[in-house]
């Protein structure tokens, strides 16, 4: 079943959902966006389905982030953009059922915010993460709330200030993903993870969930919705999202 750029399969007790834009590297498209939440809603509410693979369509992408085809262009536009964005990304740790991200290639900005908002990783040995937002002029949004429990403060900072990629190993090393597998081997090792979920007492594992997750979401939130617009205002954004387009090197002042 296709849901805007979304694939939606259910197998049994397991609900698969590809980002289906390979094109574009799976990149956070509008058509992507509304794809997942009415897939994460579909998970919710069959109670047949007990657990939710994510992945992404191709050999080179989960999902490469934000479409910068259609980025913002005023701080105005920067707010509801963000507004739009964050709850899709978010979502994975509102959905009450365990999901589980196999990421089987790049899976950078609001692709790596959409995986680990998901309870699990499994990385292809093609896989690669990073929060690159600063070559535009910009920070991560929920990232920056999530990253630093998960591989340290200094860790995230750097992460988040230099914008550099990390492989399949260094995230398993550092706690965002939990194993490396052969890449063509990568869904069938996640449906082999998903199984032994569905096959565990629901209501315990939901409120495994549950309480692992309490905390998360609220005030802090608010973060992203600020602070994004207000990098709109600089000029290095425009200068960023233009050498990006450009395909050439920034210059910021």
């Amino acid at each position: 079943m296709r849901i805007g750029s979304v694939e939606f399969e259910k197998k049994g007790r397991i609900a698969v959902i590809t980002l289906d834009e390979p094109t574009k590297l799976n990149a956070i498209s509008l058509a992507l966006r509304e794809g997942i939440i009415e897939s994460l809603a579909r998970i919710e509410a069959d109670d047949e389905i007990r657990v939710g693979i994510l992945t992404g369509r191709g050999d080179k992408a989960f999902c490469a982030g934000a479409d910068i085809s259609s980025f913002p262009a005023t701080p105005e536009q920067a707010r509801s953009f963000i507004g739009d964005v964050l709850p899709v990304l978010e979502a994975p740790e509102r959905c009450r059922k365990p999901l589980i991200a196999a990421v089987n290639g790049v899976a950078f900005g609001g692709g790596f915010e959409l995986a680990i908002a998901c309870d699990f990783i499994l990385a292809s040995e093609r896989a690669r993460f990073g929060v690159p937002e600063i070559q535009l002029g910009l920070l991560p949004g929920f990232a920056l709330l999530r990253l630093h429990a998960i591989v340290g403060r200094p860790k995230a900072k750097e992460m988040s200030m230099l914008g550099e990629p990390i492989d399949a190993a260094e995230a398993v090393r550092l706690g965002i993903a939990l194993r490396t597998v052969a890449h063509e081997k990568l869904l069938d090792e996640a449906m082999a993870f998903a199984d032994k979920l569905a096959g565990k007492p629901q209501m315990a594992v939901q409120m495994a969930k549950s309480f692992f997750n309490r905390g998360l979401g609220g005030d802090d939130m608010r973060y992203a919705v600020d602070a994004f617009p207000f990098l709109f205002q600089t000029d290095d954004v425009k200068e960023g999202v233009a050498a990006f387009r450009s395909k050439r090197k920034p210059e910021f002042k």
